[in-house]
């Protein structure tokens, strides 16, 4: 009997090497499953998969530069309508400033030419040479002061300029082709472009 039971005992192991082999049949799909599992989240890297990645990025890229160029667009427009907007102001205020000094400066011009006139006929001899020197020094004040405000005198010397001179006077003049400036009867001045009076000469003709 002990004979039978210790045979029986050494079979024991033999038969527990199937259910050994069985559990270990029935773990690796679970092992399997377990290893390929991580392989389904690897990012896809096939040429197709990231040539639509590239261009998705340059689309992207692309709309982002658009816009860049917009607001840059705006921004210069804005830079450039103010700009253009302290120029207009600047030009009107000069406008403006030229327009009144020339009304008031304009007033002083007769002035102007009364001295001229004086001095002009101005009698000889030395009692009355302070008299003159007087006068001359009132005359160079007043230029000054016209000068200070940007008044020129207008150039009346060769051609008749319609925009610049008033012909009043015209005549054959030997020596003077026709429409050139033979007197200047009176001085004319401007200021800046603005013809504050043309100068009145007498032309060929």
């Amino acid at each position: 009997m002990k004979k039978k039971n210790e045979g029986i005992k050494e079979q024991d192991p033999e038969n527990d090497v199937p259910e050994s082999s069985d559990e270990q049949d029935g773990s690796q799909p679970e092992s399997l499953d377990d290893e390929a599992q991580p392989a389904t989240e690897i990012e896809d890297t096939s040429p197709e998969f990231l040539a639509d990645k590239l261009n998705a990025l340059e689309t992207e890229l692309e709309e982002q530069r658009l816009k860049t160029e917009e607001y840059l667009d705006g921004w210069q427009r804005a830079i450039a309508e103010f700009s253009n907007y302290k120029k207009r102001v600047q030009r009107e205020r000069e406008e403006d400033h030229a327009r009144l000094s020339g009304q008031i400066l304009s007033r002083y011009l007769d002035v102007v030419d009364d001295f001229e006139r004086a001095l002009k006929d101005s009698p000889s001899g030395e009692d009355i040479r302070a008299w003159t020197e007087g006068i001359d020094l009132i005359y160079r004040k007043l230029n000054t002061i016209l000068e200070t405000e940007g008044v020129e005198e207008i150039e009346a010397e060769g051609v008749f300029d319609p925009i610049y001179h008033e012909a009043i006077f015209q005549e054959e003049v030997k020596g003077y082709k026709e429409g050139e400036i033979v007197e200047v009867i009176q001085r004319g001045y401007k200021i800046g472009d603005r013809v504050l009076r043309p100068a009145q000469v007498r032309i060929a003709k």
